[in-house]
């Protein structure tokens, strides 16, 4: 290229720098960013970072902000004004409260899922029952904190059912939430403890898995659009999506039931 055609090409390439800022500009802000903070049950936490990824891809501007604990923690930062859009609980209680105390918009609250409590312990132990946790070797049972952990709750209901709570009491170990039980099993840390199914699943290699009949109230997720939401409208539209076809193929796959 000679120098006079270098000299042009430099010129235009001047003049068009500024047109492209101002077009990615302009491009941008019609694509406004929209951040959707959901606070969710620790339980729901694989299942809803896969419902967030296909929504944020299907609408370019989207940020959905994920937010896990445990239900009834989740419920006291809420209350405290923690900006909350969306509130999905491990458990009806959670959110009656929720409702009890105007922190919900009711006529948006929905149960989008169902689950099931299991005993979970290291391959290893010795444990191919709910009764086998009376064995003198089964030094430690995990267990989520009743008050503010609903699998926790359903646990204690469990224990109450089989006549086990009182000798079992002082072998308890208080988890934070549903996942930090799985990790103590998990870890071996603890001889037993108690998740839900779809926590299980995850480490289905390397735990024993026992399936309780029954003794606890059933568990059902539910979910609602949080009092005072700037994005109410987008809120009742991923609530929506968790209960379509879509939403529901998805939470399957990951364990959950039909609400």
């Amino acid at each position: 290229m000679n120098p006079i055609s270098m000299t042009l090409c430099r010129g235009f390439l001047r003049i068009l720098a500024p047109l492209v800022l101002s077009l990615t500009s302009v491009c941008a802000a019609a694509q406004p960013q929209v951040t959707l903070t959901v606070s969710a049950a620790a339980s729901l936490t694989d299942a809803l970072k896969e419902v967030a990824a296909r929504l944020q891809a299907d609408r370019p501007g989207l940020e959905l902000r994920l937010n896990f604990a445990a239900s009834g923690v989740l419920l006291q930062q809420i209350a405290q004004g923690a900006p909350v859009d969306v509130f999905a609980s491990a458990d009806q209680a959670t959110m009656d409260r929720a409702a009890a105390e105007g922190l919900i918009v009711p006529a948006t609250r929905r149960d989008f899922a169902s689950n099931l409590l299991v005993l979970v312990s290291p391959a290893q132990a010795p444990i191919a029952s709910l009764a086998d946790l009376r064995r003198p070797e089964v030094r430690r049972v995990a267990i989520g904190k009743p008050a503010t952990v609903p699998a926790g709750r359903y646990a204690q209901q469990v224990l109450d059912h089989a006549g086990l709570a009182s000798a079992l009491a002082p072998r308890l170990v208080p988890a934070d939430n549903v996942r930090q039980v799985l990790d103590y099993v998990a870890r071996a840390e603890v001889d037993a403890g108690f998740v839900y199914r779809t926590d299980a699943q995850r480490f289905a290699r390397q735990l024993r898995i026992v399936p309780l009949e029954g003794g606890y109230e059933p568990v059902r997720y539910p979910v609602a659009v949080v009092k005072g939401s700037a994005h109410a409208e987008l809120a009742r539209e991923l609530i929506d999506f968790l209960l379509a076809p879509q939403g529901q193929e998805i939470l399957a796959r990951h364990g959950f039931g039909r609400p």
